[in-house]
C-alpha cells in the first residue's frame, strides 16, 4: 500500500484537486446563470407574479433542449466554440465552459422547483403590501426557498462530479482522465479502484455538507 501511494499518491492528489476545481467553478457559474433563469420561469408562469406565457414557453423550451443533450456529446460539439472563446479546447479550464453550459439548464429547473415550494400566501402578503416584483423575488421568494436551493446545490455538485469524470475521457484532466489512462488503457485495477473510492468520498462529503447547511438555515426546523 505504501509503495502504491509513493508511486501514485501525487498523481491522485493533483487530479483530485483538478476535479474539485472543475466541479466547484462550473457549479458557481451555473448558479450565477441558472438562478435568474429559474426565477424567470417561476414569475412568468400563468399563476406567477408576472405572467408572460410566450416568454415562459420560450425559456422553458430552451432549458429543456439544453437538458436533452448528453454531456459527452455536448462537450465534443462545443470544442470549436471553446477554442474560440478561451483559445484552448482541452484541459481543466477549457472543460469549465461546456460544464457550465450543460449544468445551467439543470440548475434552472432545480431552482424553479425550489421556488415553487414557497407558500403562495407569503407572496400574496408581500404583493398586498405594495412590494415590487424585484422586492418579492429578492426579499421573499429566494430567502424562503434557500434551504431547498441548498439541497439542490448538493445534487448539482454531485451531478457535476460525474460530468467532470466524463470530461476526463476527452482530455479535461482530473480523476476521470486518470481512470481512463491508467485504469483502462494500462489495466491497472488498483488505480481504477482508488479513483472510484475518491469519487465516492467526494460525493459523500458534498451530500453531508449540503444536508447540514440546509438544516442549519431552515427556519422550519427547531434548533
Amino acid at each position: 500500500m505504501s509503495e502504491f501511494f509513493a508511486q501514485y499518491g501525487n498523481l491522485l492528489w493533483d487530479n483530485t484537486l483538478i476535479t474539485i476545481f472543475m466541479t466547484a467553478a462550473s457549479t458557481l457559474f451555473a448558479y450565477i446563470f441558472g438562478i435568474p433563469i429559474g426565477v424567470l420561469l417561476v414569475i412568468t408562469q400563468p399563476h406567477g407574479i408576472k405572467p408572460h406565457r410566450t416568454l415562459n414557453m420560450v425559456v422553458g423550451w430552451i432549458v429543456n433542449i439544453g437538458r436533452s443533450i448528453p454531456f459527452i456529446i455536448l462537450m465534443v460539439a462545443l470544442m470549436p466554440f471553446t477554442r474560440l472563446v478561451l483559445g484552448i479546447a482541452i484541459g481543466p479550464k477549457a472543460a469549465v465552459l461546456p460544464l457550465v453550459i450543460a449544468a445551467t439548464p439543470f440548475v434552472a429547473r432545480m431552482v424553479e422547483s425550489s421556488l415553487q415550494e414557497v407558500d403562495a400566501g407569503v407572496v400574496e402578503v408581500a404583493q398586498s403590501a405594495g412590494s415590487t416584483t424585484w422586492q418579492i423575488v429578492w426579499k421573499v421568494i429566494l430567502p424562503e426557498s434557500l434551504p431547498s436551493i441548498m439541497l439542490g446545490a448538493s445534487i448539482t455538485l454531485i451531478t457535476l462530479v460525474g460530468y467532470v469524470a466524463m470530461a476526463g475521457v476527452i482530455g479535461a484532466g482530473g480523476l476521470g482522465d486518470v481512470a481512463i489512462r491508467y485504469g483502462f488503457y494500462r489495466y491497472q485495477t488498483d488505480i481504477m479502484i482508488a479513483t472510484i473510492i475518491i469519487l465516492i468520498i467526494l460525493v459523500q462529503i458534498i451530500q453531508m455538507a449540503g444536508n447540514g447547511i440546509s438544516r442549519k438555515i431552515d427556519k422550519r426546523i427547531k434548533k
